[in-house]
């Protein structure tokens, strides 16, 4: 299956860069452009792709209130790509939506290779992004009733892989820490998404240092 991307960047030369690293891939295709937020917006509920690359800063709307619209309900996965490597931006883009983000000075392999994870269904929340979510909610805070009522529905192995998530886990560091199999784990991680009606594992662990599940030191 061909992966569809939107391109969401305000400089045309950042687009055509990302557009020529991403189709050397077989199984990738650039379907749009999009030069500010607001086009990206309507690119993505009209060309229906199953990733979008977001710019933070761009004019008419800016990356995260269209990441925001986009991520609403059942849209595309959004990676966030800025040149700002700034917690602001980090932690408005996980909580407007976003599935994954990615400094602009990363390598071609690691861009195809976020593409890919968002694509399946996956997060991409590197151990130095994990780092920092931890630190940003390392203080106390009220839980909200609605997502923290959903840890009841969770069962002991299911709280168990939530707090490996938290700490940035793969799948398969997720089954050697557990001593299961990663089909298994991957069944665990679905069933957690569902009952916490988390969009991915990166709100999971968001949720889960809101809710107070998780302290710094098990991250």
């Amino acid at each position: 299956m061909t992966i569809r991307v939107l391109l969401a960047d305000d400089h045309q030369l950042v687009r055509s860069g990302f557009r020529v690293i991403l189709e050397m891939e077989d199984d990738i295709t650039v379907v749009g452009e999009a030069a500010d937020g607001q086009r990206a917006v309507e690119l993505a509920l009209r060309l229906r792709p199953d990733v979008v690359l977001m710019d933070v800063e761009m004019p008419v709307m800016d990356g995260l209130e269209a990441t925001r619209r986009i991520a609403a309900g059942s849209g595309p996965s959004v990676l966030i790509l800025t040149t700002f490597d700034r917690d602001d931006y980090l932690f408005a883009a996980l909580q407007a939506g976003a599935s994954g983000f990615l400094l602009k000075n990363g390598t071609p392999e690691a861009l195809t290779e976020a593409v890919r994870v968002l694509a399946a269904g996956d997060a991409l929340l590197a151990p130095a992004v994990t780092r920092r979510v931890i630190a940003q909610f390392s203080a106390p805070r009220q839980r909200a009733p609605e997502p923290a009522a959903r840890l009841g529905e969770l069962t002991p192995r299911e709280h168990e892989v939530l707090v490996q998530l938290a700490g940035g886990a793969t799948n398969a560091e997720i089954a050697a820490a557990l001593h299961l199999g990663e089909t298994t784990v991957k069944t665990h991680v679905s069933r957690v998404l569902m009952k916490l009606g988390a969009r991915d594992r990166t709100q999971a662990v968001v949720l889960a240092y809101e809710m107070g599940v998780v302290r710094p030191s098990q991250g």
